[in-house]
């Protein structure tokens, strides 16, 4: 069976680096596009390399933007993460090396080099696809599929616009010109990453008998499982593995609702929202195939394989 060719645009943080194991694990990886957001430029492009070292990969890194579009740099999730973005465990300076390339340019080149065969992966804020977008309206015609790991569609997000979910919320303007350019995207959320989070006591049994790749993730995530049970959130939530999991396999899917997908600039409260037209009245393209429910016995199949943790 062929594996999934993934082109990955990614901001790591804890939640990335569970989906590039499994990228690693699932599919070939085209390469990781990095931009700022769980934390900043240097610190998301850094541990990026990270884990291609971990994983004796080849993979290329292109650093990206390292603010939003438009507008001055959102807070970061740095208290969630670790001022690293990486738990703050301290890793050695990892030995791959960032491309010269530009990020922006490297989405635009890979997918014009390889028309039509990469799936491209968003988990981080979409400021390097946005300014893709604007340098060439044409990428989504090369593109095979889109997977966004975005937005609260009942507006249960997680920043402090209370609508808002974070990568969407870090930068609006980028989300808005992504939307409006695809004209279908799957879009995997906030609300439905809670829904799939896994129980701690079995994810924590996955880690204890995985291997190198577990131990890196047991470190890495410790600070961002203490700020989640401290805030009343249940289980580990996997927001981006969740989405990449849809990437790799889009028959994982077993609920989904097509719908058209906007992203509030304006609100002095709902800046950042996604706005989901549920019934159809403002008469827009429904272009996001919102991901409701996946098979969760196949999701917890693809993580334990990529942690080492076959049973």
């Amino acid at each position: 069976m062929t594996k999934p060719q993934l082109l990955i645009d990614t901001d790591p943080g804890v939640d990335d680096a569970l989906a590039i194991l499994m990228a690693h694990a699932h599919a070939d990886i085209a390469g990781l596009s990095i931009a700022a957001g769980n934390v900043g430029l240097g610190h998301t492009v850094r541990n990026a390399r990270t884990l291609v070292d971990l994983l004796g990969a080849s993979t290329p890194v292109f650093a990206g933007c390292s603010t939003p579009l438009v507008r001055a740099p959102s807070e970061d999730a740095a208290f969630v993460h670790g001022q690293d973005g990486f738990g703050d465990v301290g890793f050695p300076e990892p030995k791959a090396l960032q491309t010269d390339e530009s990020a922006a340019l490297a989405l635009l080149r890979l997918t014009r080099e390889r028309p039509g065969e990469l799936t491209l992966v968003a988990l981080a804020p979409l400021t390097n696809l946005a300014l893709a977008l604007r340098l060439d309206p044409t990428l989504p015609d090369r593109v095979a599929r889109l997977v966004v790991m975005g937005g609260a569609v009942t507006g249960h997000g997680n920043t402090g616009n209370v609508p808002a979910e974070f990568n969407i919320g870090f930068d609006p303007e980028a989300a808005h010109v992504v939307f409006e350019a695809f004209p279908q995207f799957d879009l995997v959320d906030w609300e439905a990453t809670l829904r799939h989070a896994f129980d701690e006591v079995q994810f924590d049994a996955w880690l204890q008998v995985g291997d190198h790749r577990a131990d890196l993730y047991g470190r890495i995530s410790r600070t961002a499982r203490t700020y989640n049970l401290k805030h009343a959130r249940r289980g580990v939530i996997a927001a981006d593995a969740l989405a990449m999991a849809v990437a790799i396999d889009p028959s994982i899917v077993t609920r989904s609702e097509t719908r058209a997908v906007a992203v509030e600039l304006d609100g002095r409260l709902t800046r950042g929202a996604t706005v989901v037209d549920w019934a159809g009245r403002l008469g827009r393209r429904a272009q996001a195939k919102i991901v409701l429910e996946v098979d969760q016995d196949r999701f917890a199949a693809m993580v334990r394989h990529a942690l080492g943790a076959e049973t």
